[in-house]
């Protein structure tokens, strides 16, 4: 039997007592969970024994009064808040605890401070993935790499284990998370500076001593009176800049005039091309198309070269305009940076604020010289030779053109190109000059073998003797003049009437052979010949011719028809 059961036994009054400790425990406002006060009865070296004048008295492992140094100010008497946990457990005590009033306390004003962004004390105690790890009013919390600085830090070192200023920015109660930033209180504080600052000035202020702060590729950081202000690169100068920090050095006290003042951000813009006039204004004061004027070069591209004019005004000279040759050049292979030139002005668009210039226009035109030339014998140098053209210079102009494959020979043949290399020098006649491209020639100081047709007076319709030049499965290749220069190919449906006299085979090489002229194009050089049209003729002209007197000898059609024929090649085998 346990000591409380004989107890209960032994005393009559102990239910009695029972009842009136329940009653007056009811009566007190007391919940699980919550802080209440508690006196200190006895200091033991292992726990310290309170009274929370609950139903007994209870221990509190000593451990949780070393981490805030209030162990050596406890003395009996002494009131402490404790976190009821548990108003009975299953042995029936009475569980408390300090730690957990303290660290309930903490989340409290946690909870209270961040709803209202006060600001906070936190320790920086060690670096964690993601951010660093930190310790505000005893509650372990994360402060975010990004949320250490407004800047990114190389180094923290000076800020660990130091007090800072934090604002907590996420709780979470449930998980026992919390999210702080330095950031934010710096920010805070920057922008009341700010504010204080913007009140002295506003846009259209000048400021004579704006500090460069830092230089970009697009643009200058600058102090003013404590504030960054951002001068970008188009607000240089009216002219074009290729870095700013060709212009300025880190320290150096500019003139600036404040454009704009965002009230939000409190982001400030800077300009000194605003101080200035602008050059194009008044522009057509200056400059005039056609002129011709002094610049240097400032920037090459792909695309052309920018030269400055005076009053810092720029334009640009494209590629087209840099060389006579060369449409395409490269502007490396003709100016250079920082080169004095004179260039011409080809065009003004005063609302884009673009020059357009000309480095070419103000050399000799060579192509003035060559408009003479057409038609006249030339040599050239072969610069490069593809499936379908030759390229090349003309030796004492060094101007380029091309000789395309069908203006090698009257063959008109891509298989020409072979008997040429790279660095040849051949003679060539200059055809035509068009848009600034010249067109060769080599064929055209021949003589045309087409011209046979008009010095014989040869026509579509007239018949003319050919001599076979090559018997083929398909046909038959004919010569029509003596230097077998204009060769025609005739398909064998064309050879003759009968289907039978139109095999290959029967033909040999320099056999006479009548043919009509079909089709004959002197542009196109395009040549039709049929013998069968030709026997087709020669069959209505004798009919037209024997034909009545024939059917009154009695003779027949075809008699005098073979007869004819016969005694026609008989003539022309002879000669």
């Amino acid at each position: 039997m346990s000591t409380e059961q004989e107890l209960k036994n032994v005393n009559p009054l102990h239910k009695e007592f029972q009842a009136l400790l329940d009653e007056d425990f009811k009566g007190r406002k007391v919940k699980e969970g919550e802080i209440i006060k508690a006196t200190v009865t006895e200091i033991t070296p292992k726990f310290i024994v309170v009274d929370a004048k609950l139903k007994m008295e209870s221990m509190i492992p000593i451990e949780e009064f070393k981490n805030d140094n209030q162990l050596s100010k406890l003395k009996v008497g002494s009131t402490i808040e404790v976190f009821l946990d548990r108003v009975e457990n299953f042995k029936g005590e009475v569980v408390i605890s300090y730690d957990k009033a303290k660290k309930l306390r903490a989340w409290n004003s946690m909870q209270k401070k961040f709803e209202t962004q006060e600001e906070l004390t936190a320790y920086i105690t060690g670096r964690i993935k993601g951010g660093y790890l930190t310790t505000v009013e005893g509650l372990p919390c994360f402060m975010p790499s990004s949320q250490i600085d407004v800047r990114p830090l190389k180094k923290v070192d000076h800020l660990m284990n130091t007090p800072v200023k934090v604002i907590a920015t996420r709780i979470d109660k449930s998980r026992g998370n919390v999210c702080v930033s330095r950031r934010a209180v710096l920010e805070k504080s920057k922008n009341a500076e700010i504010a204080e600052v913007l009140k002295t000035i506003k846009e259209g202020s000048i400021v004579d001593d704006a500090i460069v702060r830092a230089t970009t590729d697009w643009g200058i950081f600058l102090d003013i009176k404590g504030i960054d202000a951002l001068l970008h690169v188009s607000d240089l100068s009216h002219g074009r800049v290729k870095k700013p920090s060709d212009l300025v050095t880190i320290g150096q006290k500019l003139k600036v005039k404040i454009t704009k003042i965002d009230p939000k951000t409190n982001r400030v813009s800077a300009s000194i091309k605003a101080l200035t006039e602008d050059p194009y204004a008044n522009i057509e004061k200056t400059f005039q198309v056609g002129n011709i004027y002094d610049g240097t070069v400032t920037k090459i591209m792909e695309y052309g070269c920018f030269v400055r004019l005076q009053n810092s005004v720029e334009g640009l000279i494209h590629n087209s305009e840099l060389d006579w040759k060369n449409r395409n050049i490269n502007p490396n292979k003709v100016l250079s940076v920082s080169q004095k030139i004179k260039c011409k002005i080809v065009s003004i668009d005063k609302e884009a604020k673009r020059i357009s210039l000309s480095y070419k226009a103000t050399l000799d035109n060579p192509w003035d010289k060559l408009e003479q030339s057409v038609g006249k014998e030339a040599k050239i140098k072969i610069t490069n030779i593809t499936d379908k053209a030759i390229f090349g210079e003309l030796t004492d102009s060094k101007m380029p053109g091309m000789l395309h494959y069908k203006e090698l020979s009257y063959e008109e043949s891509a298989d020409e190109l072979k008997k040429f290399k790279k660095n040849d020098i051949i003679s060539v006649k200059i055809i035509e000059i068009k848009d600034d491209k010249i067109r060769f020639s080599k064929r055209a100081l021949t003589k045309d073998p087409m011209d046979w047709f008009s010095e014989n007076k040869k026509k579509v319709g007239d018949i003319i003797t050919t001599r076979i030049y090559e018997v083929l499965k398909t046909g038959v290749k004919v010569a029509i003049d003596k230097e077998k220069k204009l060769i025609v190919t005739i398909r064998k449906t064309d050879l003759a009437k009968d289907s039978a006299a139109q095999r290959p085979e029967i033909f040999s090489k320099d056999n006479a052979l009548d043919a009509k002229i079909i089709e004959l194009d002197l542009k196109t050089r395009r040549i039709k010949l049929s013998p069968k049209a030709a026997e087709l003729d020669a069959e209505k002209s004798l009919i037209a011719k024997f034909g009545e007197n024939a059917s009154k000898s009695g003779a027949t059609l075809k008699s005098i028809f073979e007869s004819a024929i016969g005694s026609k090649k008989k003539k022309k085998e002879e000669k």
